[in-house]
């Protein structure tokens, strides 16, 4: 994206939000930050992840129990073809061991694609939760040095009452 492009669609939305009535709140006086749900999550649409991980073991299944049937027959005949003196032995020799090599490697995707679609909701899950403790922390941080949390001259209500000293 080009500067001009970026300062233009920051000029855009500048004017929409001064054009509109509407107030926009981050949190509300006293309710603490709000959850990242209030105002965006990051989402993971799961049943997305799922329906291309189910594919991607589905297609393994068939693989590893339709493609490789023909491998051991393949070798098979050209050993036989091999036996009787045909150079037609050794080209089919060649075809298998390449078939199963390229067996191998889409059956290696396709089990790389399902594991991946099975740990990245989690994993985004975990973020979200670490991503929300953070900007709580931060939040809280920011309200105890906010002026605007009490009046001018009184005491941050952030940190509670003050604690009375019992004269001795």
């Amino acid at each position: 994206m080009a500067w001009n492009e970026w300062e233009q669609l920051k000029a855009e939305a500048l004017q929409r939000q001064q054009g509109s009535a509407a107030m926009q709140l981050n949190q509300l006086d006293g309710g603490g930050p709000p959850k990242p749900s209030a105002y965006g999550d990051l989402k993971v649409a799961n049943d997305g992840l799922t329906k291309i991980g189910s594919a991607a073991f589905e297609l393994y299944d068939q693989l590893w129990d339709k493609a490789r049937v023909s491998v051991p027959s393949s070798d098979s005949a050209a050993a036989d073809l091999s036996k009787q003196g045909f150079a037609l032995g050794a080209g089919l020799k060649h075809v298998s061991n390449r078939w199963e090599e390229q067996l191998k490697s889409l059956m290696d995707a396709c089990a790389h694609i399902s594991n991946h679609m099975r740990v990245t909701k989690k994993v985004h899950d975990g973020d979200e939760g670490y991503i929300q403790r953070q900007m709580s922390s931060i939040a809280l941080l920011d309200a105890g040095f906010d002026e605007r949390v009490g009046e001018p001259g009184e005491k941050n209500k952030i940190y509670g009452e003050p604690s009375k000293k019992k004269d001795e």
